[in-house]
Formats: C-alpha cells, sequence, structure tokens
C-alpha cells in the first residue's frame, strides 16, 4: 500500500491529541433559518429558527456535545458546520491541516472538497446510512474511490485495515450490509468516516438506535479511535447518560440557541440554567431506589417558526419573571469555562445530578 496516497493509520499523526486546550473548530453566531412557503406562488411567509445564534468553540482532541429535545437543532447544527446544508448566516472557523484557518461558510467548491477530506460524519440510523446494493469494499472504498487515492489494490487493503480498525472481520470486505447487525453495521459507517484520516468527526446520535449493550461497545470505540488518532468529536445525543460516558463538554440547546455550556462534571453537578435542571432531572435510573430531583415543565417546546418574545424558555420556566418575558439573556461566561443564558443564574439554587452515583 502506498503510504504517501492512502496515509496509514498512524497515532502520531498530527491533528491533535487529546488534551490539547488548541481550538481546531470555532463557530460564531451561526443561523439556520428554512423559508416557510405558502399559497399558489409559493411566497415565503416566514422562517423556522432551526439555529438561531448558536457560537461555541471546539478544542482539539475533545469531544464536545450537543443535547436538547428533539427539535432544538443539534443535528442541524452539526450539518451546518460541515456545510451538509449552508448556513443562513455566521461564521464556521476551521483550523484545516492543509488549507489553515478558514470559514468554511464561505469556502468555494474546490477548498470545501479539501475541507471535507478532513471532516466526516457518522450518522444516526446504521439501516439507512448504508446503501444495501453496495459491498463493505463499495461502501468505506467510496471516500478514497472520490478523492482519487490509490488504486483498486490499495483501496482494498485500506478497506481491510479499516474493518479490522473498528473490530470487525477482513473477510467480511465483499459482503453486504443486510448480513449484519445494528452495532456492526454502526462499525461499518465509523469505518467509512475514517477512510481519509479525518481531523474532525460529527457523531449525529451514533448509539440511539442501538441496544444498550451494544451501545457501551460503539462508545468505548469512539473513545479508542479517539485517543489513538487524535479525533475531534461533536457528539449530538439527547441521551445525557450517554453524553455523561463520552464528553469532555456539553452545550445544551434549546429552539436553536445555546443555554448553557461548561465542562460535563460541572455542568451535570451544578447547573446553572432551569432548562438543564429539568433535562438532568429526566434521566432514568438504574436504582428503583434512587430519588432524585425532577422539574416538570409546563406547556409545550417552543414553535422556532414564531419563537416568544424574550428568553425562548420562559414560558416554561418555573422560576421566571417579568424581565424574562420581553428582554433576551445573553450567554455569558458566569464560572471560569461556564456559560449561561439566564437573567437568574447568579440567584438560583439549582440541582444536579451525581455522576458517581
Amino acid at each position: 500500500m502506498d503510504s504517501h496516497d492512502l496515509g496509514e493509520l498512524d497515532p502520531r499523526q498530527e491533528t491533535g491529541q487529546a488534551g490539547q486546550a488548541e481550538d481546531l473548530l470555532k463557530v460564531v453566531d451561526l443561523c439556520k433559518h428554512f423559508p416557510i412557503q405558502a399559497g399558489f406562488w409559493r411566497r415565503i411567509v416566514g422562517h423556522v429558527r432551526a439555529v438561531d445564534g448558536v457560537s461555541f468553540a471546539l478544542h482539539r482532541g475533545e469531544t464536545f456535545g450537543l443535547v436538547g429535545e428533539s427539535g432544538c437543532g443539534k443535528t442541524t447544527t452539526g450539518r451546518s458546520i460541515l456545510r451538509a446544508i449552508e448556513p443562513t448566516s455566521g461564521q464556521i472557523l476551521f483550523n484545516d491541516q492543509e488549507l489553515g484557518w478558514v470559514d468554511v461558510a464561505t469556502l468555494d467548491e474546490g477548498d470545501l472538497r479539501v475541507f471535507r477530506r478532513h471532516t466526516q460524519m457518522v450518522f444516526q440510523d446504521p439501516y439507512s446510512s448504508l446503501n444495501p446494493r453496495m459491498t463493505l469494499l463499495e461502501l468505506i472504498g467510496e471516500p478514497l474511490l472520490n478523492n482519487g487515492v490509490g488504486d483498486a489494490a490499495a483501496r482494498t487493503e485500506r478497506v481491510a485495515e479499516l474493518l479490522s480498525l473498528v473490530g470487525l472481520r477482513p473477510e467480511y470486505i465483499r459482503r453486504y450490509p443486510h448480513a449484519f447487525s445494528g452495532g456492526q453495521r454502526q462499525r461499518v459507517g465509523i469505518a467509512r468516516a475514517l477512510a481519509l484520516n479525518p481531523q474532525f468527526v460529527v457523531c449525529d446520535e451514533p448509539v440511539s438506535a442501538l441496544d444498550v449493550s451494544i451501545q457501551a461497545q460503539t462508545l468505548n470505540l469512539l473513545q479508542d479511535l479517539q485517543e489513538a488518532f487524535g479525533l475531534t468529536y461533536l457528539f449530538v445525543a439527547h441521551q445525557l447518560n450517554v453524553v455523561a460516558h463520552i464528553c469532555d463538554r456539553v452545550g445544551v440547546m434549546y429552539v436553536g440557541k445555546l443555554v448553557e455550556v461548561a465542562d460535563t462534571e460541572t455542568l451535570y453537578s451544578s447547573p446553572l440554567h432551569p432548562y438543564t435542571e429539568a433535562l438532568l432531572g429526566a434521566v432514568p435510573h438504574p436504582d428503583p431506589d434512587y430519588r432524585g430531583h425532577r422539574t416538570l415543565l409546563a406547556g409545550e417546546i417552543a414553535n422556532p417558526a414564531s419563537p416568544p418574545s424574550g428568553c425562548y424558555f420562559h414560558p416554561r420556566c418555573p422560576y421566571a419573571v417579568d424581565e424574562c418575558s420581553h428582554e433576551e439573556p445573553e450567554l455569558r461566561e458566569l464560572q471560569p469555562g461556564h456559560f449561561v443564558k439566564c437573567h437568574l443564574a447568579e440567584e438560583l439554587q439549582l440541582v444536579g445530578v451525581d455522576l458517581e452515583v
């Protein structure tokens, strides 16, 4: 195999090791608004604010989790960062190993192709994300073929290497996806994402469709690969127990906005936003005798096409005051590394969960 063409799976590759504080990605005021069309002439009568002014940074080698209820904009954020969908506005600053610092939102077709070699995505559903008419050789080798990497023999060798890397036998290379379980299919998806030695991987709820026992195996695999190859993950999930296991820092989203960001231990033990407290209180616990704090939220999640004034969360917040209904709070750093979007963050004494319980 031509190591220059294929890029050997070298743990020492210069993509950043876990624990480094250098930023790999900076998202600044990212917005994605989907138009609402009506009438015979399909006139635009409004917009769905799927992502509405999101800002955060990812350090090299870390796993940053995005959590929140379904429809809060987590997946749209991840896909906008990769330009799988076009963002409406904002900056997506990425430290590409070939291009240097670039704004992904403004890249032309040529540079975007280079950027996409270094960023990949692991999809939620391992059944629909793999073409049933393609063998594992074709599925995993497709990124190599599309980018003109190596000849047929070199690609075959690389696919066999990738299968071994994710815990599958190289002899499976000629088989089709229907021959595998959900967990094995997700391993195929992970192998495909690693084909071009990416710097950055968006994991879009990669274990939510799997059995609990298989979830743990998949998470451990992702962590092992991250440690070996210095990968940086954006981990999208709604299962907070899964996020606690794999993420270094967590961002909580509500109706397209980030409402709290902190390292995992701090966020879980000492939340500053009422929505975070409610999410943590809803996490199931395996001990039937465990009695944790539960905050029941009134009403429904806000409509992203017509969000309320002020703080989007105030109609459901048990602590809301008059200020919350007409003035939107800013995302501010209340403690070192702990950001919150709440007027009352200094006054509230919210209840978290003990990760050791």
